[in-house]
């Protein structure tokens, strides 16, 4: 397999130039994209496939998505870009009432083959409405699949793979690591939904992530190595569905877990996945698990407030150590 060294952003431009050379019914609407987007993800789209397959639109994320859910089920496969997150609230009916539920309203008469691009999480104190991160409330939804990616590499393949399936899939791209690099399959490279990765090997404990938290829960992994620890990483990639066998399995091996989102630690994505553990689990584990997620506030503007809510590498090392009793 040869590879190439690319920034998140451009491996998903890799994905989308695949797609479309691929598929004819494959098309890119959304804000101002026909320039290349926020972070650069749909650069030189336009120059190859033109106006009627990249299309700006206004700037309304209600008539972005009733499009996107329009062209679905009459046999296209839109990629809507909602730019952050946060702007996917004011298209949550079509999102909810509509994307999510139109296969188990008709019987499986219809399909809706979409995928909604956001970037999600902080970075450069973009404040409270352009810093969320609400993959939580989508994994709460029945007939939506999510994706998280921490590298360039599965940023590439989960975006071929989400363009192929035939449910709506939310493809979250946190903003702190789109301009990350890293090396990426230079052929066409898919990455199954559903399919954790076993990032680091371990036995001590067992950090569960992903996003940029994924990245994180590297960086504590190593200096926790430096006091003999030895923990197994997981890269989850896809929240729905999930991979909670090769979850399971890591956990009832290593009898701990910290489990670590950028989002809001309460009511947060990690709950969900702790209760699942602990029940499954309850029997094997050598400590309750452990959680880490953003404080309870809007996020804040400033870069030291900002600093106290969100996580980062501290936290997940505290954490690991609270499990381990250290």
């Amino acid at each position: 397999m040869v590879e190439k060294r690319m920034g998140f952003g451009q491996a998903t431009v890799d994905a989308m130039r695949w797609a479309m050379r691929e598929d004819e019914r494959v098309l890119v609407l959304g804000e101002d994209i026909s320039w290349g987007g926020n972070f650069g993800q749909f650069r030189g789209l336009v120059e190859e496939f033109g106006p009627e397959r990249v299309i700006d639109m206004p700037i309304s994320e209600a008539i972005i998505v009733a499009t996107a859910v329009g062209a679905a089920v009459t046999g296209l496969r839109p990629v809507a870009s909602m730019s952050f997150v946060e702007f996917t609230l004011g298209a949550m009916d079509e999102i909810v009432n509509q994307a999510a539920k139109f296969r188990y309203m008709f019987g499986g008469q219809v399909s809706v083959p979409m995928v909604l691009r956001a970037s999600d999480g902080v970075l450069r104190s973009s404040a409270a409405q352009h810093s969320s991160s609400l993959e939580g409330i989508f994994t709460h939804l029945p007939g939506l699949k999510v994706v998280a990616p921490s590298n360039p590499a599965d940023a590439k393949g989960l975006l071929r793979s989400a363009i192929d399936d035939d449910d709506p899939v939310i493809y979250l791209e946190n903003k702190r690591i789109t301009a990350k690099r890293g090396q990426v399959p230079e052929e066409d490279y898919r990455v199954p939904l559903g399919e954790a990765r076993i990032v680091r090997e371990g036995s001590d404990l067992t950090i569960i992530a992903y996003s940029v938290m994924a990245l994180h829960g590297m960086s504590a992994a190593e200096r926790l190595a430096k006091d003999g620890v030895s923990v197994e990483l997981i890269d989850l990639r896809s929240l729905v569905p999930l991979d909670y066998a090769t979850v399971a399995a890591s956990v009832s091996k290593t009898r701990r877990a910290v489990i670590a989102h950028e989002a809001w630690l309460f009511g947060g994505f990690g709950a969900e996945l702790a209760a699942q553990l602990s029940y499954d689990l309850f029997g094997e584990l050598e400590a309750p698990i452990e959680r880490v997620g953003a404080q309870s506030a809007p996020i804040p503007f400033s870069p030291p407030l900002e600093a106290a809510i969100v996580p980062g590498p501290d936290e997940v090392v505290d954490a690991s150590r609270r499990v381990l009793g250290l």
